[in-house]
């Protein structure tokens, strides 16, 4: 029997600056679809993204949001 289960968010906002980071970690803030200081977005909370906030957790802050 499938369950009816609501799709849950997190939101990220972008709370240093780029300019003396990796390539790599500036990627996984473009992914996450940040580009501006104090910039937020709202995106699925799936491992992909988790994951991608994980690998810049100095460089940003999340929220759970239903």
């Amino acid at each position: 029997m499938a369950r009816a289960t609501k799709a849950k968010h997190i939101k990220v906002t972008l709370i240093h600056g780029l300019v003396t980071e990796t390539a790599r970690q500036k990627a996984n803030v473009h992914g996450l679809g940040l580009h501006r200081i104090g910039q937020s977005v709202v995106v699925p909370d799936t491992p992909s993204f988790r994951g991608q906030a994980r690998a810049v957790r100095h460089l940003v802050t999340v929220e759970e949001v239903d």
